[in-house]
């Protein structure tokens, strides 16, 4: 069944739409996308995996994001943080996994970094992330931006940037590329401080290979494996891609 979590306070305040499935062991948590659902293909996948093993999963939609409340063009990654960290506190009783997809890998990363910091209880056992787009407001947007759109920002304060994955452009804002600087994690250690599994396609236009290997560069203190898929892209969602994602969940949970 569908619930809510009231997230930020005053004219900010949003309805967080979360499901969560009861279950044993580690709680499995998924954390979705850029303008992803948590109805999506491989959150679905993992759910009827939940349901098969009797496991515990949780999932919910970030703010302007699916059946949450919130606008996607107002939204920030302080947002989709506050959201993600509100939602464990109110649902999670024991340390989770994380299975982080795209955006969800930086979220991950900086959740776990917050829980580490004020709610070690809740701190991540592992992660398995999906093409992590760490800092991608900065280093998969901004910086490879051409100058037109770069202006456009500037000028007008947002730019809509088509999408191979849906037929609406995504409303790209100056207040999103601004919050993101505020949470970089590049240029310095990244502490997981669990295992870290990253599955990357080499085929993936959005997140280049490359990335995922410069992310391994910056976790030098964690365990952390990365397997390459040759003919993977994006969003890793065929069928033999969703066997390896819960091959690489069952094994570190």
């Amino acid at each position: 069944m569908q619930q809510a979590v009231a997230v930020g306070t005053a004219a900010d305040t949003r309805q967080i739409a979360v499901l969560s499935r009861s279950g044993k062991g580690t709680p499995v948590v998924w954390l979705g996308g850029f303008k992803s659902e948590m109805r999506s293909m491989k959150a679905e996948a993992l759910d009827a995996w939940a349901e098969r093993t009797g496991r515990s999963f949780l999932r919910f939609d970030y703010s302007g994001h699916g059946a949450s409340g919130g606008e996607f063009a107002e939204a920030t990654i302080s947002q989709w943080l506050e959201d993600t960290l509100a939602v464990l506190g109110r649902f999670l009783s024991a340390r989770p996994l994380f299975v982080g997809s795209s955006m969800g890998g930086w979220i991950a990363l900086l959740a776990a970094r917050e829980l580490l910091r004020t709610r070690p209880e809740l701190a991540p056992v592992g992660m398995v992330l999906i093409a992590p787009a760490v800092d991608f407001t900065e280093r998969l947007m901004w910086d490879r931006f051409p100058e037109e759109i770069r202006q456009a920002l500037e000028v007008k304060g947002s730019y809509f940037l088509p999408s191979a994955y849906s037929p609406d452009p995504y409303p790209i804002t100056k207040r999103l590329i601004e919050d993101g600087r505020n949470h970089l994690l590049f240029g310095s250690p990244i502490r997981a401080g669990c295992p870290v599994h990253i599955l990357q396609g080499m085929e993936d236009p959005d997140v280049p290979w490359s990335h995922a290997l410069k992310l391994v560069e910056h976790l030098p203190g964690d365990s952390v494996s990365l397997t390459l898929i040759n003919d993977g892209d994006h969003r890793l969602s065929r069928p033999e891609d969703l066997e390896r994602l819960i091959r690489a969940i069952e094994a570190m949970s």
